[in-house]
């Protein structure tokens, strides 16, 4: 596209490279504009991996983010925004993958000859995730030149207009499918379509790396469900090509994150533990907490601390007869030895002089993350029942259940 814009004078020395794009083209001309001493300015969805925006800016391009979740016609959708770009930068110039035919021309002189030659002309099906349509359509016009029964499949995400015409919607598989037919697709190339869902096409995906060591993106995993479908219609005799489009570097934060996918609901979550069970298996001779009271003086905390051997204690106010155990405050060792290093009297002054602010609380049977978060700012957390405190559960207490827990088989 860059040549050609070139030879026909719409892309001249000095000038800028505007382009609507998922990544993968954007990387591309990236590249293209490094080698040539072009600027490049991308406009992304906003659903696209954080890594393909920091790949594009490592190649000296400008990245511009728009909502993913606007219509195409849309003033603010990322291909409206590319076009004002294009009009407003001196000497821009837009290749625009989605109209232009030297994206099919490109894949009709290169990858489809490709194909041919390495199967020596032994390919009974092509099997591609269509994004703009460029490559299914170059590709899928040689290879049917020479061979008119080669099975076509266009592997297609859930709520992409290609295979669901009625039914579009977003999706989180990154750059294939859309929700407009581009001009540089031809749909007349394609025999059969394979409807693949997010949950379907990060599985695979996952599983390609994991059995292969070949490291892909979701994009490759659409492709490969689309491909196993076909595959298991046909006798073993028949050679299918598949094509994986995109590596899975860029989704090292998405569809390789345990948590990314948990969020999404395509992922089981482990089996909850509580914090009661963490409670339970505490080791060591200390009573389930120590408490100071408010009213002692600060040492006689500090002999509490150091006759159990710990750093921080809750402070409670001992409870009249009509009331419960009130936790009013807490000592950590770390302050009062900043407090009396600087006064030594300080050792005289009652605990509720010096406290800090209460120890956090959690419920004992809320999940461990719950207690985790609270560990993230807080030495120590107090596992209550009912309003009841039970006892004290520190960071120490924490790693050494999970290092336990890992131990075990």
């Amino acid at each position: 596209m860059v040549e050609a814009a070139e030879r026909d004078g719409l892309l001249r020395p000095g000038g800028t490279i505007v382009e609507p794009t998922s990544g993968n083209t954007g990387v591309g001309l990236a590249i293209a504009a490094a080698l040539k001493g072009y600027s490049c300015v991308f406009v992304m969805p906003d659903k696209i991996a954080e890594e393909k925006r920091a790949l594009l800016r490592a190649y000296g391009a400008e990245v511009v983010i728009c909502p993913t979740s606007v219509p195409p016609e849309s003033p603010e959708s990322y291909y409206s925004v590319s076009d004002r770009l294009a009009e407003e930068i001196p000497g821009a110039f837009k290749p625009d993958q989605y109209s232009n035919e030297a994206n099919p021309k490109a894949h009709y002189e290169t990858t489809g000859p490709e194909i041919w030659e390495q199967t020596g002309g032994e390919v009974d099906a092509l099997v591609l995730s269509v994004g703009t349509g460029g490559t299914i359509t170059g590709a899928a016009r040689y290879l049917k030149e020479r061979n008119p029964d080669v099975l076509v499949v266009g592997a297609d995400p859930e709520g992409s207009i290609y295979s669901s015409p009625d039914r579009v919607h977003t999706y989180l598989v990154e750059g294939i499918g859309e929700d407009f037919w581009p001009e540089t697709f031809d749909p007349s190339v394609v025999d059969r379509w394979v409807r693949v869902s997010d949950a379907d096409s990060f599985r695979l995906a996952r599983a390609v790396t994991r059995q292969e060591g070949i490291l892909v993106g979701g994009s490759s995993g659409t492709a490969l469900y689309a491909a196993l479908e076909v595959a298991r219609e046909l006798d073993e005799s028949k050679t299918v090509v598949v094509v994986f489009p995109d590596t899975g570097r860029n989704y090292l934060s998405k569809l390789y994150s345990d948590s990314w996918l948990l969020q999404y609901g395509m992922l089981e979550r482990p089996e909850v533990v509580r914090v009661e069970e963490v409670v339970s298996v505490k080791r060591g001779d200390l009573p389930p907490m120590v408490t100071v009271n408010a009213h002692d003086k600060v040492r006689q905390a500090i002999d509490a601390l150091q006759e159990y051997g710990i750093s921080q204690a809750p402070v409670v106010r001992e409870p009249s007869s009509l009331d419960v155990t009130q936790f009013v405050g807490a000592i950590q060792e770390r302050a009062l030895l900043d407090r009396i290093f600087r006064a030594p009297d300080a050792l005289q002054a009652d605990v509720a002089e010096v406290m800090g602010p209460p120890i956090p609380m959690v419920e004992f049977d809320q999940p461990i993350e719950v207690a985790f978060a609270e560990l993230q700012r807080e030495p120590a957390v107090l596992v209550a029942k009912a309003g009841q405190v039970l006892g004290v559960l520190t960071r120490s207490d924490l790693l050494e259940f999970l290092a336990h827990r890992q131990r075990t088989p």
